[in-house]
């Protein structure tokens, strides 16, 4: 039987988006995961692909397309308005081209964080997927005013700075994609000896 892995070792993947680049807000957000006590165990910058960005959003395969088409459609009725779409799925393709065209428009920032709770602690600090709706003191919500309305008016993906896995399971599918194996560092960050030993040991001379 493998040995349950420490939850101190926990990885999530967050992506800093084309608009987050361009309006100079890597340090600031970085910062913000730094702060926690997360740490950075791979970093790279480059620009995705088509193809790369949308092997990112697809995988959750079929049911991400149908959930997402569904979730869309819902919008459409509480608005009084009916889906363009004919079904749930090809809503879900036409928000797949659209967000892939979004992540693969220019230089993006792509990260591995690592600590108890990561991928928890990095929607929390990185807020609600509409930025207009996020809570202030989230990097959404203090730092971009797009919101689901002005998108749909103007035919394009939400635009809130930053990707970051919905969970654990999609966190490892989505770190491969992005990061051979090894990129992924294994080192001592000196303030785990304060958030993770057991006994603060070395602290007193």
């Amino acid at each position: 039987m493998a040995e349950a892995k420490h939850p101190k070792k926990e990885r999530t993947l967050v992506v800093i988006k084309p608009d987050g680049v361009q309006r100079s807000l890597v340090g600031e957000i970085i910062s913000r995961y730094e702060r926690t006590g997360l740490k950075l165990i791979a970093s790279k910058m480059l620009i995705p692909t088509p193809e790369m960005a949308t092997e990112h959003y697809m995988v959750g395969g079929e049911e991400w397309l149908e959930a997402v088409g569904e979730k869309a459609a819902a919008a459409y009725a509480k608005k009084g308005q009916q889906s363009p779409y004919a079904t749930f799925r090809e809503n879900g393709l036409a928000i797949l081209k659209s967000n892939a065209t979004y992540l693969s428009s220019g230089p993006v920032v792509a990260m591995v964080w690592e600590g108890n709770g990561a991928t928890g602690v990095v929607r929390k600090i990185t807020g609600s997927t509409e930025p207009m709706s996020s809570d202030v003191g989230t990097i959404r919500g203090d730092f971009t005013v797009d919101s689901y309305q002005i998108s749909d008016v103007d035919s394009r993906s939400i635009r809130n700075l930053i990707h970051a896995s919905g969970n654990t399971d999609e966190a490892e599918k989505e770190i491969p994609i992005w990061f051979r194996e090894n990129e992924l560092l294994n080192y001592r960050h000196l303030q785990e000896a304060i958030l993770y030993d057991v006994n603060l040991d070395g602290i007193l001379e």
